[in-house]
């Protein structure tokens, strides 16, 4: 391989938008070690737009296609892909590109269902190729000192979770307001960003109880006038309890369906004190707010550290995870989400769905492992998967 990493776009609507804006950070940045040279969207008209906007920076124009296969057969150069899609899509797309040889990045989740998600990790395999799953959250400044603070024993040993998320959304949010191409609403959107975080600050989820509900089935294009009804088909609220391996117990609550008040409360306890997101840190001797807590995680890391979490100063989460893909791809070096840990990030988010379904506790080993796949299994059918 050369010293330069050629990649193609694969859907070009708004998430893509976000990667192209971590494309453009590493540019300035003078990382330059990748090309863009091609976009691939159904919607042309998308992907001529997105194409003129990495011009602008890079100089020169990914070519654009409206077709996968057209785009793997004319592109022979093409090192690897950036795939962001209808979560119903990812699978097969994926696939495609891994079965010809490409290198994957491709947005959370993994894949609709974890069977699919499975047959994705096996080609993977198989290959041989470099794959990550697009999860950027814990690349933040403030998720990386909310580690460290934990693993350091700043607020003892850990108790409980309370991740609370109330608020009211009238709003259409396009094809993730469809179950059937989204797999789920924001708990399985959204919620792989948050099973993330749980994984990654406090540990593996042994077992969860659900409840989930659709209380309001509309959106409007005018939500502020409640004008253009738009049925929605996904959950808007869960209620879950957690119960990690290690003892902790997590108070995983997200709602879009609570007019007037609503309630943000995103906050581990340990038996020493407290870190609240967006706040900080107050133990029973201390208090620093969140700014303070990264001063000090900064401060405590060595500049090669640094240089691997925040290379040459990026702390833009896309561009980072981007970055780190771009050089597993050239040098071989690890890549922090796997295929492995998108797919246990999604087992907790798909576990939701299958407790409500059920109407029971479960095993997050059984969810894993496709011993439970009562929700999922709907999607597997449709996607002809069986």
């Amino acid at each position: 391989m050369s010293d330069e990493v050629t990649i193609g776009l694969i859907g070009c609507g708004w998430m893509m938008g976000e990667h192209a804006d971590g494309f453009e950070k590493l540019w300035e940045k003078e990382i330059r070690n990748f090309r863009i040279t091609a976009a691939c969207d159904v919607d042309c008209g998308r992907a001529e737009s997105l194409a003129d906007k990495i011009a602008a920076w890079q100089g020169t124009r990914p070519v654009v296609y409206s077709d996968v296969d057209k785009m793997l057969a004319s592109e022979q150069g093409l090192d690897a892909v950036d795939i962001s899609l209808v979560h119903r899509l990812h699978h097969p797309i994926a696939l495609q590109c891994i079965e010809a040889g490409k290198h994957v990045t491709i947005e959370k989740p993994l894949a609709m269902t974890l069977r699919t998600g499975k047959m994705i990790m096996d080609a993977v395999e198989k290959k041989g190729i470099v794959f990550q799953v697009a999860e950027n959250y814990r690349r933040a400044p403030a998720e990386r000192a909310i580690n460290w603070a934990i693993k350091e024993g700043r607020i003892g040993e850990v108790r409980m979770l309370f991740w609370v998320d109330v608020e009211e959304r009238l709003w259409h949010w396009g094809w993730r307001d469809d179950v059937n191409e989204a797999g789920g609403g924001w708990s399985m959107d959204g919620g792989v960003h948050f099973a993330d975080l749980f994984r990654y600050h406090i540990g593996e989820v042994e077992e969860l109880y659900c409840v989930s509900k659709a209380y309001c089935p509309t959106r409007y294009e005018k939500h502020e006038t409640l004008e253009g009804p738009v049925s929605a088909s996904i959950e808007d609220t869960t209620v879950a309890v957690l119960k990690f391996a290690n003892g902790v117990t997590g108070q995983w609550t997200s709602t879009i369906a609570a007019p007037g008040t609503g309630c943000k409360l995103r906050t581990v306890h340990g038996d020493c004190g407290s870190i609240r997101w967006g706040e900080g840190l107050q133990t029973r001797k201390e208090k620093l707010s969140i700014q303070e807590l990264v001063q000090e995680f900064m401060l405590s890391i060595s500049d090669e550290k640094k240089e691997q979490l925040f290379p040459r100063g990026i702390t833009h989460t896309i561009a980072t995870e981007l970055k780190e893909f771009i050089d597993a791809v050239l040098y071989g070096t690890p890549i922090e989400i796997t295929g492995l840990e998108g797919y246990k990030d999604e087992a907790i988010s798909l576990a939701l769905y299958e407790s409500s379904e059920l109407g029971a506790p479960v095993k997050l080993s059984a969810v894993e492992n496709l011993e439970i796949e009562t929700y999922q299994n709907r999607f597997n059918k449709a996607m002809g998967i069986v």
